[in-house]
């Protein structure tokens, strides 16, 4: 009989053996996946304590490797709320070791990029990495660490305590790692650029290697409301949450344990779930048996009568600072943005943000141009497999809105939820769940139809210049004549015609000016 061998690995040696899962693929995706994890740490850390983000990232080339490929210096720095020194360490270099895990919106989902980036750095260049940081008191710590990737530990090889003189407040990031910048640029450029448009009160600044200084202002001092901290919905519970949850419980009955440990659920709703499960109100929730335990989630996947969940763990973007945003980056002649009432799917509760922008500096094109965002993070690779992709190319006939390709259109979708259904660890596509893809029809129609009515008006205006260029040219000898065969010195106004036949008044003035013009010219002759 052949010889089995059965070990058990951490999680770093998990991703140190895996790491393309977490889309750290190639030198170039992991370069651009390694800037995107810092910053979306830094606008994090920022807009938790409602501070305006100011982000400085730079890149520098230190060389080649053994392997022929360069050697990259990241720096990343915020002025968010910095780390407490004794989280550090284990903040970023542990991994699944982070403060994304609770019952809330936040831009990272797994409390694993920050690491995951180091944790790529030390793989490929075998060097330690810089984290500085203060939450704004007297000291500022410098770690140099790398990853214990057996142990899934931290390695602290110096840490300096540093006077704050200045009560700086933030942190700084620095590590080297393996990269390829030139086939990685157009996607960071866009990746920043992406990030400005959905983040307007961000004040972005990226050097690249040849010392090229890229910036993005905030346009706006205005930030949006922090998600709050939930208890969890219960539809969205499963058998294992639901042990977890009975077995750190406080309460001493079933029914006050319902009450306190979820959303939505008051004595009435609670009784009436307990006896669906058939279980008593007064009894203790951790000698609560297996069976008991499915019957209680199998109960509330049946009740059907739970309130929406909690919206206020969500921070949309805000039709105002969405507009913001796109009318900064884009410009746009036209621009309709929607934002969708809260919704749930699976007890998650979600919102859907939607912004048609037409004309101005977007670029005519024989497709739609869109923009993603899911928490405020662009989305820039696998486009087609996103349920966005799939509600404008084929949900909305655009034909109906008097879109004819190529158009200058553009469509910027955002959704924001605790829990964004993504396809893949690497986050870049969004699952095409049915609630989502109603909501998201529904905001695209809403935009299309104001389209619609806006394309309308710019095509009656076409008519009414094409009617003017006619009209300016005879209008004035029909009232030179007129005047001449009625004994007047001055001919008639043309006002009221040129109004009657559809004519703004801004044309009119037009008119009137080359009317009066024309009318000189005869005069004259």
């Amino acid at each position: 009989m052949p010889e089995v061998r059965f070990e058990k690995i951490s999680p770093a040696d998990f991703f140190y053996r895996n790491r393309d899962i977490a889309g750290f693929s190639s030198p170039a995706r992991s370069l651009y996946m390694s800037i995107r994890e810092l910053v979306e740490n830094s606008l994090d850390a920022a807009e938790v304590g409602k501070i305006t983000p100011s982000i400085i990232v730079e890149l520098s080339c230190e060389g080649n490797s053994d392997e022929g490929v360069d050697i990259y210096r990241l720096k990343v720095e915020d002025n968010g709320i910095g780390v407490a020194p004794e989280h550090i360490p284990k903040a970023f270099a542990t991994v699944f070791y982070g403060s994304k895990y609770g019952y809330k919106q936040s831009r990272g989902t797994f409390g694993l990029g920050g690491t995951m980036a180091l944790l790529y750095g030390q793989i490929t260049t075998n060097r330690p990495a810089t984290v500085i940081s203060s939450t704004g008191g007297k000291e500022i710590h410098r770690f140099v660490l790398m990853i214990d990737i057996v142990k899934n530990e931290p390695k602290v090889f110096e840490h300096e305590v540093i006077e704050n003189k200045n009560r700086w407040r933030g942190t700084i990031v620095e590590f080297h790692l393996e990269a390829d910048y030139s086939a990685s640029k157009a996607k960071i450029i866009q990746y920043f650029a992406h990030t400005a448009m959905a983040n307007p009160y961000a004040s972005i600044m990226f050097i690249d290697p040849k010392g090229r200084l890229y910036y993005y202002p905030r346009v706006t001092t205005e930030v949006p409301e922090p998600p709050k901290e939930a208890l969890p919905h219960p539809v969205g519970v499963d058998v294992e949450t639901m042990s977890r949850l009975l077995a750190t419980a406080r309460d001493r009955s079933m029914l006050s344990f319902l009450m306190n440990n979820f959303q939505k659920v008051g004595e009435k709703t609670a009784r009436e779930v307990l006896q669906l499960a058939e279980i008593p109100e007064d009894k203790n929730p951790r000698k609560l048996s297996h069976e008991e335990v499915t019957r209680l989630v199998d109960a509330i996947k049946r009740y059907g009568k739970f309130r929406a969940p909690d919206p206020s763990s969500l921070s949309p973007i805000g039709k105002n600072l969405l507009e913001v945003g796109i009318r900064n980056m884009l410009n746009p002649d036209f621009l309709y943005v929607v934002q969708r009432p809260p919704s749930s799917y699976s007890g998650y509760p979600f919102v859907v943000e939607v912004g048609l922008a037409y004309g101005g500096s977007i670029p005519v094109s024989d497709t739609i141009q869109l923009y993603r965002f899911a928490n405020k993070i662009p989305l820039l690779y696998d486009e087609r497999a996103d349920v966005s992709w799939k509600v404008a190319s084929e949900r909305i006939d655009w034909s109906t809105y008097k879109v004819r390709f190529p158009a200058p259109i553009a469509i910027v979708t955002h959704i924001c939820s605790p829990k964004i259904p993504y396809k893949t660890v690497g986050k870049e596509a969004i699952a095409d769940r049915p609630e989502i893809e109603r909501e998201l029809v529904a905001a695209l129609r809403e935009a299309a139809r104001a389209l619609r009515l806006y394309l309308s008006k710019v095509e009656k205006r076409e008519i009414a210049k094409r009617k003017l260029d006619i009209y300016a040219r005879y209008l004035p000898l029909i009232a030179k004549y007129s005047a001449e065969l009625a004994d007047r010195k001055k001919p008639p106004s043309i006002d009221k015609l040129l109004k009657s036949l559809g004519i703004d008044e801004k044309m009119v003035e037009e008119a009137k000016k080359k009317a009066l013009e024309k009318l000189q010219e005869l005069y004259a002759e």
